[in-house]
């Protein structure tokens, strides 16, 4: 291996020989230089893997020298090594893009310390990591053995969660395949876990986790007052690991009041899920009490178009006196218009905001070849939405509730899950489409890859017909018609689609932030 090639830059060189030897002993060559001119010319000219720079040199200062070498090598690291403890200095040299900043006088220790941070932190992070997820390798396989309840599983999805994004970032991706299976039995043992508890969850009679239509008066009532305003965002299938990877730009802003979870209910469908969350009712709850405003799956129309509604009676039904309002949000333009008038919702207790764009990327990766290569996997498809995130209105929008002091709610109906096995379903004409769940009668489905449901009432769900059920797919299964059965499983293999049981599609955030 070749030695990592320094420049090091300083009007006193000479005496900065003992620093030099030392790291020359560790596999460092360094190139010395007493001026700034100079070193601009060697970094133009020659290739280097990092600069120690002084800044109190004749003729061209330090951070003049940084400038100029950043203009040459934007990517070339620089440490600055100085008698100067100015924080003036500090903060241009930091405003700079420097690396490291060392007061001296320092030890070679010191210096090699910084170029490790510098120039190889990623490779000692990389090792790190490896070894402390061998480490945790059989704790998690040994802890899925004694999950048993809804709390334990969140907090169990939670450490899997922080492990995939640790490993997501390393070159040798051997550690996250081996995540990867771990989450798949994870999954399999989840479906069963819910199987057994679901209908003692709508009938309150086990450990009972939050569920959609329970969100409202247990997790957001609590947290409205009449002096302030609350902003709440439901972004549509906004999966934990997405939160995951967008929160850190609102850190800055915000602090966390709570980070949490919930469960959604069951179909993890847009018309089941959000419908519930509004109304605080269940779907069989809805169909009976709200007929009006409730579609069965068989039926033409849209099934989300009376959420405003919904929320409307469930106020009424706790006895809350609100002053409130409500936006859906479906296009960039909307967006925007909602930023520019947030400032006129500031004397309502609560303004509900319900964002799309989640939706549309899951959507689209399954109608669009370009969308399907930019989320290709799971590591791609937070790429894709940490990217939106950052360059959206909603960003905006959060950051013009901060500026009006607004508490802020984020959470989401369900999640998604990037599907790769093909069942076949046979089923009459009115079943439902959805490729994760499917209502119906007579349908005829592969045991081993569902959650069957023949008495949908125990769980909270409406009957079309007297001997409809429900099925749920389980693992990374996908409901495919025998019709044109290998179109079909093409079309949609490796599409993130939501409706059945995982916990990527169940257990989903709910966080609450208030401006710093």
């Amino acid at each position: 291996m070749s030695k990592i090639q320094l420049l090091w830059v300083d009007d006193e060189i000479e005496l900065l020989k003992p620093h030099i030897l030392f790291l020359k002993e560790k596999e460092f060559e360094t190139h010395p230089c007493n001026n700034g001119l100079e070193a601009i010319e060697l970094v133009k000219n020659q290739p280097f893997d990092a600069v120690l720079l002084d800044e109190n040199m004749p003729g061209l200062s330090g951070l003049e020298t940084l400038a100029a070498i950043k203009i040459a090598q934007p990517n070339l690291p620089v440490i600055m090594v100085t008698k100067n403890e100015e924080e003036l200095i500090m903060n241009e040299a930091i405003g700079g893009k420097i690396s490291d900043y060392l007061i001296k006088p320092v030890n070679p220790n010191q210096i090699l310390l910084s170029l490790k941070k510098t120039l190889q932190q990623k490779h000692l992070v990389s090792e790190k990591t490896i070894k402390s997820y061998q480490q945790a390798f059989r704790e998690i396989s040994l802890s899925l053995n004694a999950l048993n309840d809804a709390d334990q599983w969140i907090d169990f999805y939670q450490k899997l969660l922080f492990w995939e994004l640790e490993l997501e970032n390393l070159e040798d991706l051997s550690m996250l395949e081996m995540l990867e299976a771990q989450k798949q039995e994870a999954n399999i043992r989840f479906a069963k876990f819910v199987d057994e508890h679901y209908a003692q969850w709508i009938d309150g009679k086990d450990r009972t986790p939050v569920l959609s239509h329970q969100l409202m008066k247990q997790k957001v009532f609590p947290q409205l007052t009449k002096k302030s305003n609350t902003l709440m965002v439901v972004i549509d299938n906004l999966r934990m690991d997405q939160w995951k990877v967008i929160s850190p730009f609102l850190n800055d802003n915000f602090r966390t009041v709570e980070e949490s979870a919930y469960f959604s209910i069951l179909p993890t469908a847009t018309q089941y899920a959000r419908n519930a969350l509004f109304s605080g009712l269940t779907p069989y709850e809805m169909d009976h009490c709200h007929p009006q405003w409730w579609k069965k799956d068989h039926e033409e129309g849209g099934k989300n178009l009376f959420e405003k509604e919904f929320f409307s009676a469930c106020l009424e039904r706790n006895h809350k006196n609100l002053s409130w309002s409500y936006h859906k949000i479906t296009q960039l333009q909307a967006g925007k218009n909602l930023v520019k008038n947030l400032a006129n919702h500031q004397n309502e207790q609560l303004t509900i905001v319900v964002y799309n764009f989640v939706d549309m990327i899951s959507h689209a990766k399954t109608e669009m070849e370009i969308i399907k290569e930019l989320a290709a996997d799971d590591k791609a498809y937070r790429s894709l939405t940490r990217s939106w995130f950052r360059n959206s209105p909603l960003s905006d929008l959060l950051q013009k509730a901060r500026q009006l002091g607004s508490q802020v709610i984020i959470t989401t109906d369900h999640g998604t899950l990037n599907v790769a096995k093909p069942s076949e379903v046979i089923s009459q004409k009115e079943a439902s489409l959805n490729l994760r769940y499917k209502t119906g009668r007579s349908l005829t489905f592969k045991p081993n890859d569902v959650v069957q449901i023949a008495t949908p009432q125990k769980f909270g769900l409406p009957a079309d017909h007297l001997n409809s059920e429900f099925i749920f797919a389980k693992d990374t299964v996908y409901f495919v018609y025998k019709n044109q059965y290998n179109h079909y499983a093409k079309l949609f293999k490796n599409t993130f689609q939501h409706g059945g049981i995982s916990m990527e599609e169940m257990i989903v955030p709910f966080v609450v932030l208030r401006p710093r």
